[in-house]
């Protein structure tokens, strides 16, 4: 009986809950948001510097928690460490929030998580099987690849 009696009440107050439920805060998303979260591909006004050796390329930052996250570390200078002749990439000292997906084919320009720590500047275009999360994408790709070189190199990220 007891139990009865604590279940009427639980239901009760669900329903009481519910009824109460100002419909402005109960539905307040925004359908760009939830397009956001799925694909991460819509360009802020956000605009980076990416400085490699006397060579400065301009990016835009996507509309993602990534992205955000990431601003929040900016300004930042690191050595990037050559990868398969198609990228540089550096492990960060913290994680950023993901939501990774394949992008099929990473484009020349491409700022892109690797795993929620690993930041990849993709300087070719080529198919891929890994995820990645979008972070942003460099406006003009030329001289991209001839600044990168082809070893290891220091790169500056700073908000513009």
């Amino acid at each position: 009986m007891k139990h009865s009696l604590l279940l009427v009440y639980f239901v009760l107050s669900y329903i009481t809950g519910l009824a109460s439920c100002d419909k402005k805060t109960a539905v307040s998303v925004n359908p760009d948001t939830l397009n956001n979260i799925d694909n991460n591909t819509h360009p802020t006004r956000s605009k980076m510097k990416i400085k490699i050796g006397t060579g400065t390329f301009t990016a835009t930052l996507y509309d993602n928690a990534t992205a955000t996250a990431f601003k929040s570390l900016l300004p930042m200078t690191v050595n990037m460490i050559e990868l398969n002749q198609n990228e540089k990439y550096v492990d960060l000292s913290g994680n950023l929030p993901t939501n990774a997906s394949n992008p099929g084919t990473i484009q020349t320009g491409d700022l892109m998580l690797y795993g929620a720590s690993t930041l990849v500047l993709f300087y070719k275009t080529f198919s891929t099987s890994y995820q990645y999360t979008k972070l942003g994408r460099i406006d003009d790709v030329e001289g991209l690849a001839a600044a990168l070189g082809s070893g290891n190199v220091t790169v500056i990220f700073e908000l513009e």
